[in-house]
Order: C-alpha cells, then structure tokens, then sequence
C-alpha cells in the first residue's frame, strides 16, 4: 500500500490514518487470537464434593492438562454435589441429551441401561484391586460397547470395592447381617445384600450420612475412599472387609462420559486431545487413585470412634458362599435380555485375573 502526497492529505492525516489502520489490524488480530486460545468452554457435573478423590485427584488433574495440551482453547467448569441441577439418578440422562457436557456418575443409578458393565459388579469378579478391574474393563470395551452407545465415554472404572459399615453392630458372618438394613447404590448390591437375609436401602451415597444418623439404616456398602467426605468416621462403629485378594464384598462401576453431539462437534485437534487423555492409561491412572485413598479412609475410621474388622478367609468365606446365587440369577436375566452371561461373567473374570498380582 502506498502512501504519498497523490493522497491529497496532510501529513498529518496520512500518520492518523496509518495510526488507524494499525490500530484496527491489532484489534482484529487480538480478536482472532483470542478465537483462537479459547474455543470451547465443557461443564463437568458430579455428585460429589469438590474435596472428593473423584474431583480432587481424578477430574480436576484431567481437565487441567486438556487445557494445557489445547494451550487454552478447551476450558472446564466443574460443578460438584450436583450444583448445575438435578439429582444423582438424572446424571446419566443429563449428558446424554447435553444438559451437561461431561459427568461422573454410576450406571447402576440408571438400571436397565448398562447390562453388561454390570459383570463387573458382581460377586468374584472383582478382587479388590481397582487398577486391575480398570484394565479388565478396558480390555472388554468392545463387550461393553452396546450400553456406550449415546453417550461418548472417556473412562469406565470401579472403586477400590465394597466395604460393610455399621453404626453399633459388629458383623463377623453373615449370620450377624440378618435383618439389618443396608444402604446400596444398584440393583446388584441389592442382590447381594438379599443373598445375606439383610435388607436393602438404595440411596446415592451423599444421602448415606443423614440416612446413618437418624436411624434410617443401620449402614452401608461403600469403599473408605467416601469416608473423608462423608465424614463417615464420626458414624460408623465397625468397618469390615476381607483380606488379601477378593477382601471386598463386590464393587461398583462408574461412568465419566460426554455428550456425543459435543464430542462430535469440536474439531478433529481438539477431539485428538481428549481422546489421548481418555482410555487404557486413563484407567490405570484412576485405578491407582481410587487404591490410595483406601488408606487415608481407614485411618480415619481407626482414629475415630470404630475400628476396621479385617475377616478370617472362613467368616469372609460364608458371605462368599451365599452371595454365589446372585451370579447365577444374573445369568439368568441377561439370558432373556439376548446376552451370553455366562460366557461375559468367565472372560470379565479371567481378564480381573489376568491384571491381579496374587
């Protein structure tokens, strides 16, 4: 571009005139760059605290090194203990119709929808080793692809496993569980609970705190990994478990999945990023949070008013036996849902154990 006396302007006009063309390029360029650096801003909504390990150690570190990795052009906000709306039991639908972008949530909240990641709640599958059912899952993500189909899934994992907290009453067999009410969080842990002559309470486990004081049960099938924020160690009296492998009684799965049309929607770099922070390695990363934290639960009920109860391979062995049948009903009912459950419950069984350090 030319700038010269033909212009017919003063030498003034022509720098006011250049002033503003620069003015108005470096606007425009801030602009773009600003486009640029920040694309897409993603809710992540969960029913838990923001001080929980599943916000703290697992979804908080993920989504700050999505951000890093698209040098800001994906941004995350977080809202825990379900403040975007709603109740635990809609989180599934939530981002499956994009009221959230992303959520952490249990498939047993939903029931029916998941049938085959529920194999990996049953008795004798999983043996107490979160990382190890992670991978497992992991290798059986083709199994399990028909209850992923709506939504997009970033990660499908379990806890550390199942421990029995009580408020007064201290359970060595399964005779002592007889009539007692326990709080679960799906259907399976239900079965199981039945399979013990106990009765079960279903409820999301952010109500088990209330549900504990005032009576309501007298406890509940949870890991120690919520006993920090649920504050549980000023409730529970007695926390059982097994010891060694197959210490636990059963797990839970959970799900940590984005709105499929969202996920479709971002760019080809930006869904590249996404996907390399989600899968195998993802998996093995939350197995191994979910492990740790089991520790800091147990402390904390030890320093309190209960202690943990650690079971003989025979008291542990008389849960074992009974809860057997809910295998076999599950079998059964995945049989007239047009699913092999036998042949899921050998091979989500030889993968845990393939992944197990015995």
């Amino acid at each position: 571009m030319a700038f010269g006396n033909a212009t017919g302007r003063s030498k003034e006009e022509r720098m006011k005139h250049i002033t503003k063309l620069l003015t108005g390029a470096a606007v425009a360029t801030m602009v773009s760059f600003g486009a640029h650096a920040q694309e897409v801003t993603l809710t992540i909504q969960h029913f838990l605290g923001p001080k929980a390990p599943a916000q703290a150690q697992m979804i908080e570190p993920w989504a700050k090194k999505i951000e890093e990795e698209s040098n800001g052009r994906i941004k995350f906000e977080i809202f825990p203990s379900m403040s975007l709306g709603g109740n635990p039991p809609e989180l599934y639908r939530q981002v499956r119709d994009g009221v959230a972008d992303i959520v952490w949530t249990l498939p047993g909240y939903t029931p029916g929808v998941f049938p085959h990641t529920e194999v990996f709640e049953l008795p004798g599958v999983h043996l107490g080793d979160a990382r190890a059912t992670n991978l497992a899952i992991w290798d059986l993500m083709e199994d399990m692809a028909p209850d992923l189909k709506d939504i997009h899934p970033l990660a499908v994992h379990v806890h550390a496993g199942q421990a029995i907290h009580l408020t007064q009453k201290e359970v060595r067999t399964v005779a002592d569980v007889k009539g007692l009410k326990l709080r679960t969080p799906t259907r399976t842990g239900s079965w199981v609970i039945e399979s013990w002559g106990a009765e079960p309470v279903g409820m999301p486990v952010p109500a088990l705190p209330q549900a504990m004081s005032l009576g309501v049960v007298d406890g509940g099938l949870v890991p120690f990994e919520v006993v920090p924020p649920l504050k549980l160690a000023e409730l529970v009296s007695y926390s059982v478990e097994g010891q060694g492998v197959n210490s636990r009684f059963g797990t839970s799965v959970f799900l940590f999945a984005m709105n499929k049309d969202r996920y479709e929607s971002l760019p080809d770099d930006l869904k590249e990023i996404i996907d390399r922070n989600s899968g195998r390695d993802f998996a093995a990363q939350i197995g191994d949070v979910f492990n740790n934290v089991e520790e800091v639960g147990k402390k904390m009920i030890n320093d309190g008013k209960g202690q943990v109860v650690q079971l003989t391979p025979e008291e542990k062995a008389t849960f074992d036996d009974a809860s057997a049948s809910v295998v076999d009903r599950w079998i059964e009912e995945a049989k007239s849902n047009g699913i092999d459950g036998a042949a899921l419950v050998e091979k989500a069984k030889a993968a845990v154990l393939a992944h197990t350090e015995q």
